[in-house]
């Protein structure tokens, strides 16, 4: 009876994959494809530093170029990461459904996808927005992304979350260095605030997944090292965050506003993130930390925007 019944659940299982596998191509996946959600989130960093180097002097064409282009650039990172890792994601409950992992789009057509996409951002950068500076970081940022990150690291290593970070920080001086046409003070603190606040945001969406992870093969820190030496990682870069993200008030980008605000949010962070230390159920506090981590950007750029000086120099 136990072999049959396992016999009958393989049956289903095949039919089940087949299904999948076998269901038509539409639209919805080619979008699922890009990770909208990644773009989203990417993109109001772009937009914050483009606003942030405008002092409140917006060039709105060129901004709306930059967010395409930008955009264009990100999703070709995301659809050629969908492309390396399509036999990893087949392996996990949370990606093994997506279109090419169950089979539903050929590698081949993904491949020519992201790289037509890739090319368009890297166009639009350079003919409609008229920033080479912009231009080679969004270049450098899918480079770090598809080959260091991906192909690489993601694979091989647990300083993967940390080398994801440059090409993760990338997005907000696209579109700063798209009005100063300088890397200066205020690409660097932007780059800063990204960098650091990557690594503590992705390792609270490992601890909750950790076991998909370890399925699949993926050396990720709370899978190598467990969830203490996580969550010991997690509180030092939120710890240096608070301060790096003042700097743009102290160098005079932004007002009072966001200097109290990065303070409050900044502070809460770090107190939610020592809490876990005490947790009885980590998931539950990887769950907080993961959706506080999103929130803490997106209000962090919002106010940023909206507390921008209007004595940003301009080239």
């Amino acid at each position: 009876m136990k072999e049959q019944a396992s016999l009958e659940l393989h049956v289903e299982t095949a039919a089940a994959a087949e299904s999948t596998a076998s269901a038509p191509v539409s639209w919805k996946d080619f979008y699922q494809l890009i990770k909208p959600g990644l773009i989203f989130s990417n993109s109001l960093t772009a937009l914050g530093g483009f606003w942030v180097a405008s002092g409140w002097q917006i060039d709105w064409l060129k901004l709306i170029y930059m967010l395409l282009g930008t955009a264009l650039v990100m999703a070709s990172g995301t659809v050629l990461n969908n492309y390396l890792d399509r036999d990893l994601d087949a392996k996990m409950e949370r990606t093994k459904k997506r279109a090419l992992a169950s089979g539903r789009i050929s590698p081949q057509v993904v491949l020519g996808y992201g790289i037509v996409l890739g090319v368009a951002g890297l166009a639009v950068l350079w003919f409609l927005v008229g920033s080479p500076l912009s231009t080679l970081l969004g270049l450098i940022g899918l480079f770090l992304y598809v080959w260091v990150y991906t192909a690489w690291f993601k694979r091989t290593s647990v300083w993967s979350t940390f080398v994801g970070s440059f090409s993760g920080a990338v997005p907000p001086i696209i579109g700063y260095c798209a009005v100063q046409q300088q890397f200066d003070m205020g690409a660097l603190i932007l780059f800063g605030i990204l960098f650091l606040w990557q690594p503590p945001h992705f390792w609270a969406l490992g601890i909750r997944r950790m076991e998909e992870y370890r399925a699949a093969g993926f050396p990720l820190l709370p899978v190598v090292q467990g969830i203490y030496p996580t969550k010991m990682a997690m509180i030092r870069y939120i710890v240096l965050l608070v301060p790096v993200s003042l700097l743009l008030y102290v160098f005079d980008y932004v007002g009072e506003l966001y200097f109290y605000a990065a303070v409050l949010m900044g502070l809460y962070w770090a107190f939610l993130s020592l809490k876990g230390f005490k947790a009885k159920d980590d998931m539950q506090w990887a769950k907080k930390m993961f959706i506080f981590s999103v929130n803490y950007l997106m209000f962090l750029f919002i106010i940023m925007m909206i507390s921008t000086t209007s004595t940003t120099l301009l080239p």
